[in-house]
């Protein structure tokens, strides 16, 4: 039961999200380009570096991205672009409620810059996505290039 109640939020939530806005998209007026509107995703690293006791999260994350070319091809005839961004570890609202030594112990993971992702960074990345026309059906990691070990 708590597998599946982490992929409907993370996985069927996402798809949800992607059918109501897209759809709200599809009756905008189309730019000059024909684009009517850009989807950005989130999954996580987890999607390929699932760590132990992280099957449900991993799996949901990897749906995401397995998800994001096969919409991009489906919502293209009316002119939606889509994307997902898959971030590392992050100094998040979240991440400042850990001990310092925890933050210090994920920084030192990171091969480089030996730090969190700053909040943005991973917005210039969303901005790239959105801003950039021909960006479209990408799964895009920032992590600073951490591959998550086993646990």
């Amino acid at each position: 039961d708590a597998f599946k109640k982490v992929v409907a939020i993370n996985l069927v939530g996402t798809f949800d999200c992607i059918r109501i806005v897209g759809t709200a998209m599809s009756t905008n007026e189309p730019l000059a380009n024909g684009e009517r509107g850009s989807i950005c995703n989130m999954a996580s690293v987890a999607a390929f570096d699932g760590q132990i006791g992280q099957a449900s999260y991993s799996a949901s994350k990897g749906g995401v991205v397995g998800m994001t070319l096969p919409i991009a091809r489906d919502l293209s005839r009316e002119g939606i672009r889509i994307n997902t961004i898959l971030p590392g570890i992050f100094n998040t609202p979240l991440m400042n409620g850990a001990p310092q030594a925890v933050k210090d112990g994920l920084a030192a993971s990171v091969p480089f810059p030996k730090r969190l992702g700053h909040p943005h960074e991973f917005a210039q990345v969303a901005m790239t996505m959105i801003e950039c026309g021909y960006f479209n059906g990408e799964d895009v990691r920032i992590d600073g290039a951490i591959r998550m070990a086993p646990r």
